[in-house]
């Protein structure tokens, strides 16, 4: 059984003090692949520092929607050359938008969710989705630049049809530790009704804990938990639901075998 948590905040200062340690327990625990999500690039040191240090940890970088107000032509001109630089950045994002907070203001969200959108399809890369509360405008979006456009609905939290059109665009839809939670019935019945085929798994740690350990902080070497679930709300054994997860990581990063 190989594990592959595909979205990760390893680089987050919460795990300055025992980041050794936590890397040491990742590969004790099966975990085959990270991916290290960058949300700044003013920040991208940390997550290339990891995938420097570690083979098996990768990195992604985009401009998160609640740093929109920060993002000019210059900062995407200098993600640019680092998405084409190093190998190991294999993905843009997390980019998207986020309404519940709106951090940024809306506008400004979505003229740098679709500069980011039109950059990652100029790179062939895919993207990684932030969508919190914005679906609506999120879709409209997609729909208008679908063309070359692949990539993953992360921590997704919308609607079995919206997921469907998700899918229809050729879209991964990735759940984290939500979908343990004994409140989350929606989401429990949506991700029960989607092709494994199109399904990944996630930590988006520090963040999320799943089920048993919601309340600690959580690391890479949870995402069995979720894998787990998954299993069990479509009735498989969970060692083919990682086997279906890693592949379908593996497929999207384009990381071969």
């Amino acid at each position: 059984m190989k594990l592959f948590d595909t979205h990760a905040h390893l680089s987050d200062k919460r795990f300055d003090d025992d980041l050794d340690d936590v890397i040491k327990k990742l590969k004790e625990s099966q975990v085959f692949r990270v991916v290290d999500v960058c949300c700044h690039v003013k920040d991208v040191k940390r997550t290339l520092d990891l995938t420097k240090k570690h083979d098996f940890i990768y990195g992604a970088l985009g401009m998160h929607p609640h740093e929109a107000s920060d993002v000019t032509e210059k900062t995407l001109y200098d993600m640019e050359g680092l998405l084409k630089k190093n190998d190991k950045l294999i993905a843009l994002g997390e980019i998207g938008l986020d309404y519940h907070y709106d951090f940024s203001p809306r506008d400004v969200q979505k003229k740098w969710f679709i500069e980011q959108l039109e950059l990652a399809i100029s790179l062939n890369l895919p993207v990684i989705l932030h969508i919190r509360e914005a679906f609506s405008d999120c879709m409209e979006i997609l729909r208008a630049h679908k063309k070359g456009l692949f990539g993953v609905m992360h921590c997704y939290s919308g609607s079995y049809e919206t997921a469907r059109d998700c899918i229809d665009m050729g879209l991964y839809i990735a759940f984290g530790g939500a979908v343990t939670f004994k409140n989350a019935r929606r989401l429990s019945d949506v991700a029960s009704r989607l092709p494994l085929k199109r399904l990944l798994i996630e930590t988006d740690c520090p963040y999320m804990t799943p089920e048993p350990h919601r309340g600690k902080r959580n690391d890479p070497s949870y995402v069995y938990y979720v894998a787990k679930c998954l299993a069990e709300l479509h009735n498989r054994d969970v060692e083919e639901v990682c086997d279906i997860t890693l592949k379908n990581g593996l497929e999207l990063f384009s990381m071969g075998k």
